[in-house]
């Protein structure tokens, strides 16, 4: 569930407590087990670079079946920007050329709150 990722991010990366945007990646197996977290990115205040192939890399080489991302707002507001669906899009449509689903991207805010694009039926 995206709480459960939430839970299971803030424990290894510590998002919501961060200055700056950093994103994060779990790569999952075919049954839907971690099997590698990594940080793609770390920005600025209010925005990260992210690229598709810093993203689906590390997702090969595990030869993962599926992908998470999640990153924070510093801001504590976690409503998705327009940068972050645009870049939502473009990291779906390259795991569907390459076989590799992404199954959510969840954005962490303050004070527990988060958003799931796939709860939003973003995804």
């Amino acid at each position: 569930s995206p709480s459960a990722v939430r839970d299971y991010i803030e424990k290894i990366f510590k998002l919501s407590t961060q200055a700056e945007e950093v994103v994060v990646l779990l790569v999952l197996d075919t049954k839907n087990k971690v099997i590698g977290a990594f940080e793609v990115s770390r920005g600025i205040l209010n925005s990260s670079m992210v690229h598709p192939r810093e993203v689906f890399k590390r997702a090969l080489l595990l030869n993962g079946a599926s992908i998470i991302i999640a990153h924070n707002h510093p801001s504590g507001d976690p409503t998705p920007s327009r940068e972050d669906v645009d870049i939502t899009k473009r990291l779906v449509e390259g795991g569907n050329i390459l076989g590799i689903n992404v199954l959510d991207h969840v954005i962490i805010g303050d004070n527990g709150r988060y958003r799931s694009f796939k709860e939003d039926s973003l995804i």
